[in-house]
């Protein structure tokens, strides 16, 4: 469960907030569609304000959106050309600062002014774009300007857009929130709709293979049981199903066969310390009964996914009152292993050494 007491200075740890979410991490901010050539977006990550834009050349950045002047949102200002380079202007009184964070010009500097924008700088947040999505690095230090020592997240081969995309927000911790889309127990009762997992359905024994996996786990390669014979109409036969879970909050789902694959992602990216955006990504290629299904499909996770965050409303009254879980095996393992994955993180930054995963392979069994 997240510790919701008041962050402090003596809370700081290098590799964790005082609010307890990770850094040196990559998180995702937004849909590559989302963000036209040209403009900007204001998005708040980690409890900071962020603008993320593209320049008319296609390439996105992303900045703090505070301008150090009169704290005026750059991400309400404009693209224009500086000297032959992209610049965002501030809308209050013109600063305009390259994508690397520096400023360029200061207009009503008289030409004799002693002022060098060159000195004035805001943050500059690393930026990958795979896929059709758009993630950004966010940095212990707020003065790091470097190339990231953490590889930038990795789902395998995928088509050059996302199929459909979904996203909610949670008002909840992330902690929280990962712990409560992690559950494998909640599936019967929580999802229970017809076209899903009616109550006629019963519980069913769940024996599955865990291993750990880059900085996180992964319910190894295997025949899928349930739906099985929806997957081989969609997919044909012989299909196998995994799902992983890597830090600071990815987790995603692969359906395939020699000539199939489907991947879900789940991003969770915190907004603030009881705001959690959720953002499901879903691509495929080789099956294209799928394509006629994506009308039905959207509004089908869109619901999926509401019901998790109706849990999640109903879970904030309990808390106001309690702030104690109380976890079993072995349902609530994935969440122990998400907060030693946290705490091994937070270990390895602070002594600046190579990460080491504490998960073991084992078997986990519950009904469900």
């Amino acid at each position: 469960m997240a510790d919701t007491h008041p962050p402090s200075a003596d809370d700081r740890k290098v590799g964790q907030t005082p609010e307890g979410w990770l850094t040196d991490s990559w998180y995702f901010v937004t849909p590559s569609a989302a963000l036209k050539a040209g403009q900007q977006t204001r998005h708040i990550l980690l409890g900071q304000p962020l603008v993320v834009g593209r320049t008319t050349a296609g390439e996105a950045f992303a900045l703090r959106d505070v301008c150090p002047h009169r704290l005026v949102p750059l991400s309400a200002g404009q693209q224009i050309e500086t000297d032959g380079e992209p610049t965002l202007q501030c809308p209050y009184h013109g600063w305009r600062f390259g994508t690397d964070g520096v400023c360029r010009l200061m207009p009503s500097l008289t030409e004799d002014s002693p002022y060098d924008p060159g000195r004035i700088r805001v943050r500059r947040y690393p930026v990958h774009e795979a896929h059709g999505a758009i993630y950004v690095f966010i940095a212990d230090s707020v003065r790091f300007d470097g190339i990231p020592d953490i590889p930038p997240p990795d789902f395998g081969p995928l088509p050059a857009r996302p199929k459909f995309i979904i996203e909610d927000v949670f008002n909840a911790h992330m902690d929280d929130a990962v712990v409560g889309l992690m559950d494998p127990a909640h599936v019967p009762f929580v999802h229970n709709q017809w076209w899903w997992r009616p109550p006629s359905t019963g519980l069913k024994l769940k024996e599955k293979p865990f291993i750990p996996a880059d900085r996180g786990w992964a319910i190894d390669r295997h025949r899928p049981s349930a739906n099985s014979l929806l997957y081989k109409w969609l997919f044909g036969a012989a299909v196998e199903t995994e799902i992983r879970f890597q830090l600071p909050g990815f987790r995603w789902e692969i359906i395939s066969n020699d000539r199939a694959r489907l991947l879900t992602l789940t991003c969770l990216t915190p907004e603030g310390p009881k705001r959690t955006r959720i953002t499901q990504l879903t691509w495929w290629t080789g099956a294209p009964l799928l394509n006629l299904g994506i009308p039905l499909a959207k509004p089908m996770a869109r619901k999926f996914l509401r019901q998790d965050g109706d849990m999640v409303d109903l879970q904030n009254l309990g808390m106001a009152h309690q702030k104690a879980m109380l976890w079993i095996d072995d349902i609530d393992v994935q969440a122990k292993w998400y907060q030693q994955l946290k705490r091994e993180w937070v270990s390895a930054r602070h002594q600046s050494r190579a990460f080491v995963n504490p998960i073991q392979p084992v078997t986990l069994r519950w009904m469900s």
